[in-house]
This record gives structure tokens, sequence and C-alpha cells, in this order.
């Protein structure tokens, strides 16, 4: 009879499953962030010409879509390669391939765009230490939390995004004293919806462009399908809640933005603390201080939760073989994590901010200013691809449900037209990124000839 260690050799070492549906939910609303439209809206304010209510409900509608395709193909394929496996599995080893490179670049970034924010706002609490010694910090504090296994970042996520929430009411209570406090015209509650005075369609749809911004991250729960207790429901259920809690929460927030600020636009040097200042209107310095230290906060629980999914889908490309297998595709047997996938990403952002912030000057921005231009690339190939792949496996099936395919499509077009009218940066970043990956895959499969990538869907093992 084998001994333990006989036994222990025989049986791989697989990722743990201890998350239940809210802890996805929880991880998934700290990634994106409870305060998620507030980094952004002075740039979405300014361009959709002070209609970020409106942009941030229609990019939710858009969203909703691809999150229903996400969650119905973690149903059938609960991978932790997420996009790569859904595209691989059910239409070509190379284009899930392709889709899983795009999206190794937006999880990639998404770690180091927090880092150098968190960099920036601990600057402004404690302006004698360097960009780079707090670069350090965070990469290491973030690493730390990661290494310690999942249950501890569920906990430290719930944490977060609670604490978050409660500055969340604390702006809207402020909000509706000032309200309540002042005269207005019968329009006055409409008007951030519609303005008749600024409302032009083709800025609404740039405005829109940005807007998708705030829900970038909610795909990366189907990067925890092997870590959930019963998968196959809950990774559809916490997708489309992290979703839809998203849009409304972000709505809110900006609608309560706009009865305060309404259409006028922010200085160039005020679009980044552009909801800072709302809040110093109604609240004074303490609203503002307060307001600045939970974005923050955010970006750490962001900066935590996105390193997690990225080495989640290193991890599933590496087993699949997209990546070197004896380096990516291995879990550390103590806590049962991807180990070396967590540090390469902590390695990466390192470096990356250090450089980009290094060469800001040349590049005609930040390390956070560049990264978030780009990071929407690999996330919309990877949308795309996902709700293709939704598509095709409803045409497959032996009876065609037309409703079932019209969501997948719809998400497909949208989340298409939005990858199409990216700025220059993103497109150039991104494309250079994509050849790159594209020339890799085709040397190490000898032109996508050779089945070299697997797609495996492990056993739904406790």
């Amino acid at each position: 009879m084998p001994d333990l260690a006989e036994k222990s050799q025989a049986q791989p070492v697989r990722l743990r499953r201890a998350l239940g549906l809210w802890n996805l939910v929880f991880i998934g609303m700290v990634i994106i962030q409870p305060t998620a439209p507030m980094g952004i809206y002075g740039v979405i304010s300014n361009t959709a010409h002070g209609h970020v209510v409106t942009t941030v409900i229609i990019a939710m509608v858009a969203m909703l879509f691809t999150a229903i395709s996400y969650g119905t193909m973690a149903r059938i394929y609960p991978s932790a390669g997420s996009g790569y496996t859904y595209v691989g599995q059910v239409i070509h080893p190379a284009l899930g391939y392709i889709v899983g490179w795009g999206m190794v670049m937006d999880y990639l970034l998404n770690p180091l765009i927090c880092t150098a924010f968190c960099a920036k706002a601990a600057m402004n609490i404690l302006p004698g230490i360097s960009f780079y010694v707090w670069v350090i910090f965070f990469v290491a504090f973030f690493t730390w939390l990661n290494l310690r296994g999942i249950e501890t970042s569920a906990k430290l996520n719930e944490a977060l995004c609670l604490g978050m929430v409660v500055v969340v009411l604390l702006f809207l209570g402020a909000v509706a004293r000032w309200v309540w406090t002042i005269q207005h015209d019968p329009a006055f509650f409409t008007r951030p919806f519609y303005d008749p005075a600024t409302f032009h369609v083709s800025n609404l749809f740039a405005g829109t462009s940005v807007a998708v911004l705030t829900f970038i991250g909610f795909d990366a729960i189907s990067t925890l399908s092997e870590e959930v207790e019963n998968p196959k429901r809950n990774i559809m259920l916490g997708t489309v809640l992290v979703c839809l809690i998203t849009g409304l929460l972000s709505g809110l927030e900006v609608y309560a933005a706009q009865l305060i600020w309404g259409s006028k636009p922010f200085q160039s040097t005020e679009v980044e603390t552009a909801f800072a200042l709302v809040s110093r209107q109604i609240g004074g310095v303490l609203l503002f201080q307060v307001m600045n230290f939970t974005l923050l906060i955010a970006n750490l629980g962001t900066g935590m939760g996105s390193q997690l999914a990225a080495g989640r889908l290193l991890y599933g490309m590496g087993r699949g073989n997209a990546l070197p297998r004896s380096f990516f595709g291995v879990i550390e047997p103590k806590r049962r994590i991807p180990r070396n996938n967590i540090l390469l990403v902590g390695l990466f952002a390192l470096a990356g901010a250090m450089i980009l912030e290094f060469f800001s000057d040349k590049l005609g921005g930040g390390a956070y200013q560049i990264g978030a231009e780009a990071l929407n690339f690999g996330a919309f190939i990877a949308f795309m691809g996902v709700n293709a792949a939704a598509f095709v496996h409803g045409v497959r099936q032996p009876q065609i449900n037309v409703a079932r395919l019209l969501s997948p499509l719809t998400g497909f077009v949208i989340c298409a037209f939005i990858w199409g009218h990216l700025n220059r940066i993103a497109l150039i970043l991104g494309a250079v990124w994509m050849v790159s990956g594209i020339l890799y895959g085709a040397w190490r499969t000898r032109g996508f000839r050779n089945a070299t990538f697997s797609f495996d869907i492990p056993q739904n093992d406790a």
C-alpha cells in the first residue's frame, strides 16, 4: 500500500476551493472598486460635456452582455484560464492563445497602474519619501498578501470593500444634505441624465468609451473558477452581480456629483482630482482629504486583487503550455497558490512603474496615465473573444436558442465598437504587445501548426 508521500506525488497539486459566492462578489468589487468612477470622473465629464451618469448606465448595459457570456462559459469550462480556455476550447487553440495573450497585457498593467497611483497618492501624504521608494513598498505589500493564500486575500478584500462603501455613503449623505438646503428648478434632478444645452450624441459615445473603464476587472472573477465552491453556479451569479452592483453604485455616485457640479468643465490640472474637488465643495477640506485617502485605499485593493487574478491567468496558460509549463504551470504545495506567477507579476509592476515614470517626460505622461490608456486594449480583446466563444457554443447546440445568441452577439458588437475607438497610444502599445505575442506563439508552434496548447479543465475536487 503506498504511503502518504507516494500518494501526494501521484496526485497533482491543485488550487484550493475556498471561495463562496459573496467572497467572489467582494473580490470583484474590490478589483473594480466601489469608488470606480471617481478617478476618471473628470475625464468622462469633460468628454461627455457633463453627461457622466448617462455614459455609466450605457456602459453598464454593454458590460452586462459580456458578463453573461463570461458566466455562461465559466459554467461549461470552470478553469483559471478564463477567456484563454473558453476561446481555445470552443473556436480554435491559436485564437485562444491570442485572446490569452491580450488578457496578459490587461492583467499585468492593472497591478502596475495601481502601484503607480498608490505611490503618487502616498507622496501627497508623506511628500518626503520618493515615488520609487513607495513603489517598492506597495509592490512588496501586494505580493506578500497574495503569497499568504487565497483565504487571506478574500478576508482583506471584504474589509477594504466595506470601508470604501462607508466613505461612499458619507459622500452621498453630504450631497443629500446639500441638495436639501438649496433651491432648484424642476429640471434639476433630470439634468444629469440629459442637459439640452450641452448634449451631443458623438460626445456621449466618446464619454462612454472612457466610462467602460469603470467596469474593467469584473472578468477577473472567472480566473478564480478553480478556487470557487460550485463554480458552475457561482461564477455566473458572481460575474453578473458584480457588474450590476458596480453600475448601479457608480451611477448613483456620479449622479450625485453632477447634481453638485453640473456640466461645467474641469481645468486640465483638475481632471485627476475632479471628484475630490466636488467633495470639497460640499464637505470642505475634511471630506476632500477623506476622499483622497479612500482612493488610495481603493487602489490598494485593486492592486492586490488584480495581482491575484493575473497569477491565476498565467497559471492557466502555463498549465496549457501556452507559456513555459515548468515555471508558469506550477502550484506551491503548502498554500496551493501559483507562487512563481505572483512573484513575476510583482516584479513586472515594480520595473514597469519605475521605467515608465523615469521616462515620463519623453513619453508624455506618467506610469499611471500611460498604463491606464493601454489597459483597455487587452481587456476588450478578451471581451470580444469570450462573447464570440459564447455565440459559437450556442450555434453548435442541437436546439438553437435565438435569445441566447443575441446576448453574446450584442456584447461582441458593442465591445468591437468601443475597442475600435480607443485612443492612439492604447492602439500603438497594444499592437506592439499583440505582434510580439503572436510571433512568440508562431515560433513555439511552428506557425500554429503543432497542437502544442492544451485547455485542460480540472475536476471539481475539494
